[in-house]
């Protein structure tokens, strides 16, 4: 929370539960990244927040992007970046949708299989690509499936047959995991591009990039590492696997960037109990998983949440969300403990929500607007 976050929600008319962004935050956050990586060019995350007014922020700042579609690489140019600051980062494309990009500039592109090299080479010819490979996500607390990337094994085979159809073999990505707080998890995942990088090169073919990915991480309920520590720790893996022949490196940071910079507000709706001897009240929002918090899924992301009661006894509480859906409870497992004088009518804010908040809210479930949001 910040004053100038703080001093919005004074004069604001009432109008539902709302984000709001502080760009100064996200400046200071880019200058962090740019500071603690110096000679790694970051590609924020579109999807993490693509208001207009971040990736304009971010365009003046010098930024380049990581786009998951041609409408997130429409959005990017109109806010003034060039095509040569894209990547279209996402495994799973349409090959009209690649078409679509090649024909707005893009020519750098993520690939994790064999048909999808194929489809580039068909669709953007002479392009560069880069070959995802799986991670070990143990320390995220959002870990990654295994839907994006192959085994290390695989993608000198990916990246070879890239280079037969007349694409560049570019280089290799990874994601250790979406807020890692672990700043030694890219260790491993540079010790198996490292091999790769020279499995190419007995080939015959040079890369000349690693994407480090995201997972630098929001603070939540818990302090984090700073970014100039994650910073030393991937440097330190870098020279510990690539000697002196560090590759170009990018990162590709969302939550890192904008999250700690939006807080929403929110207002109790209800607050119940489901028996008279149930030691656990309900509380109820106007905003749930479908509103915008879908992050709460298996209680992964656990949010800050601030009340203008706080500081007398608490008593927990199950924390759920307006809508009739049984799966819209935000914290049951481990109940949240909340103010025993809070009551229905009361604000809560939300903190560290400026990422995946907007871009998961619904259109119109149960008839509820989509979450509004304030860029300051």
């Amino acid at each position: 929370m910040t004053e100038r976050i703080r001093k919005f929600l004074k004069k604001r008319r009432e109008d539902g539960p709302c984000l709001v962004i502080d760009l100064d935050v996200i400046r200071e956050n880019y200058a962090s990244f740019a500071k603690s990586l110096p000679d790694t060019r970051v590609f924020y995350a579109v999807k993490a927040n693509p208001a207009p007014e971040i990736l304009k922020l971010l365009a003046d700042l010098g930024s380049s992007f990581d786009t998951a579609s041609p409408a997130e690489i429409e959005m990017v140019l109109a806010a003034g970046a060039t095509a040569d600051r894209i990547s279209f980062g996402n495994t799973i494309k349409k090959e009209r949708d690649i078409a679509r990009a090649y024909e707005l500039g893009v020519r750098l592109f993520a690939v994790d299989c064999e048909a999808e090299v194929e489809k580039i080479a068909r669709a953007a010819p002479g392009s560069r690509v880069f070959c995802r490979i799986l991670c070990d996500g143990s320390g995220a607390e959002w870990p990654l499936s295994r839907k994006f990337g192959c085994v290390p094994e695989m993608a000198p085979g990916v990246l070879e047959h890239a280079h037969r159809l007349g694409l560049i073999a570019h280089g290799i990505s990874f994601h250790v995991g979406s807020q890692q707080n672990d700043v030694k998890a890219w260790d491993a995942a540079l010790a198996s591009a490292a091999k790769i990088f020279n499995e190419m090169s007995e080939r015959g073919l040079n890369l000349s990039m690693v994407n480090l990915g995201g997972g630098f991480p929001a603070r939540y309920l818990r302090n984090v590492p700073k970014v100039e520590t994650y910073g030393k720790a991937i440097f330190r893996a870098l020279r510990k696997h690539f000697g002196n022949r560090i590759p170009e490196t990018i990162i590709e940071p969302g939550r890192g960037l904008v999250g700690d910079a939006g807080v929403i507000e929110a207002e109790v709706v209800l607050i119940s109990k489901k028996s008279a001897e149930d030691p656990v009240r309900w509380v109820y929002l106007d905003i749930g998983k479908f509103g915008g918090l879908a992050e709460t899924i298996d209680e992964s992301i656990r949010y800050p949440i601030r009340t203008s009661k706080d500081g007398g006894k608490v008593a927990p509480c199950v924390i759920a969300g307006p809508t009739c859906d049984s799966v819209d409870v935000l914290y049951e497992k481990a109940p949240y403990p909340l103010p025993i004088s809070l009551e229905i009518g009361d604000k809560v804010l939300i903190e560290a929500t400026g990422a995946y908040t907007t871009t998961y809210s619904s259109v119109a479930f149960n008839g509820f607007a989509p979450l509004k949001s304030y860029i300051i």
